[in-house]
């Protein structure tokens, strides 16, 4: 996820050039890059399909995204499902999962 606020008039190649500028990663490497507009009423989606980039535009009407803290640059499906759903993520709490990470 790109941290900073993000003009929304920026298509597929400059999104792309932010990722491997700014975030210092491969556009091309299939990851899921989130940009939030100026206004926080615009996210774009931007990934490599394979053959192509696909880039999806959500924008509201009414409200706007949150804008989450992060520690690093990645947030998880979850919480950018969460997040295009208007939940705010610091009020999200989880249930106790299995962890097969944490067990050994």
């Amino acid at each position: 996820m790109y941290k900073e606020p993000t003009d929304m008039r920026f298509g597929i190649n400059s999104l792309a050039g932010l990722v491997r500028n700014k975030l210092g990663f491969d556009p091309m490497n299939g990851d899921v890059f989130v940009f939030i507009g100026k206004r926080s009423n615009q996210v774009r989606i931007l990934q490599w399909d394979k053959d192509g980039f696909a880039m999806y535009i959500k924008k509201l009407e009414k409200g706007t995204f949150e804008r989450p803290i992060l520690s690093g640059s990645s947030i998880t499906s979850s919480q950018l499902s969460l997040l295009l759903q208007g939940v705010r993520l610091e009020s999200v709490s989880y249930r106790k999962r299995y962890d097969a990470l944490k067990r050994a």
